[in-house]
């Protein structure tokens, strides 16, 4: 994710702090970028857990497997 979103998230978290609040139009943007936020780290997680692989008391090597 590019940095200026990560940034605006937490613009946008620091504003929903304040008294003023967010507006319904920055409350969207804010659930539609953490909504993109969280999907590519769950991507990157994904990436990361195909690579691993363990390993028995034989030293025997298998993937990962989905539940």
């Amino acid at each position: 994710m590019e940095q200026s979103k990560i940034d605006r998230i937490n613009e946008l978290a620091r504003k929903s702090k304040t008294p003023e609040g967010l507006t319904p139009e920055e409350k969207d943007e804010q659930f539609r970028l953490r909504r993109e936020y969280i999907a590519e780290w769950r991507r990157a997680a994904e990436a990361t857990l195909d690579n691993v692989y363990i390993v028995d008391d034989k030293g025997n090597e298998r993937k990962l497997h989905k539940k």
